[in-house]
């Protein structure tokens, strides 16, 4: 198989891996941006570690690397047009991205989406490059999340509503 072939099949393959939907964002000496991102995961507890994967040719990348803090802000169900801004598939400029909806500036003076179901600042502590990617490690610092709303997911190139659950206890 071709190196053009084995990318079609890979990007197929990861059309039917369901993931949850975010925006990540930054504010500082830098600028202002975020970017939608579903290559987002949870690494550790201890300490509260996720990494996010961002292209290295976005420009998001190089202000995310630069300003070190940022925000995973974890999309609900109402989120769908937001994603497609922040994604860049309307043509909007970011400061016009920022203006659809509400924000404040976070613990770590990084934009926290209002309605996002969980938001959770923190520092770039490593980085590493894997192909047209980095793998970004956030160490979180500050977390807050809903405990109401239906999530929202990307599968199948589409965007999918994703009941919660009743709640369930956690143990320690």
């Amino acid at each position: 198989m071709n190196q053009e072939d084995a990318r079609l099949q890979f990007r197929n393959a990861m059309a039917s891996l369901a993931a949850a939907v975010n925006v990540i964002t930054t504010d500082g000496p830098h600028g202002r941006c975020g970017i939608t991102a579903s290559a987002v995961c949870s690494v550790t507890d201890t300490p509260p570690t996720m990494l996010v994967c961002i292209n290295q040719s976005s420009y998001v990348h190089d202000i995310l690397h630069g300003n070190e803090q940022v925000c995973i802000n974890v999309l609900g169900a109402r989120g769908q047009e937001l994603a497609r801004l922040f994604a860049g598939m309307t043509g909007c400029s970011m400061e016009e991205r920022f203006a659809q909806c509400a924000w404040q500036s976070g613990r770590l003076a990084v934009p926290v989406l209002d309605d996002a179901i969980a938001s959770l600042e923190g520092t770039v502590c490593e980085s590493k490059t894997v192909g047209s990617h980095s793998v970004i490690f956030v160490r979180i610092e500050h977390i807050a999340w809903h405990e109401e709303g239906e999530g929202l997911i990307y599968f199948g190139r589409q965007f999918h509503r994703l009941a919660r659950a009743a709640a369930t206890c956690v143990a320690e």
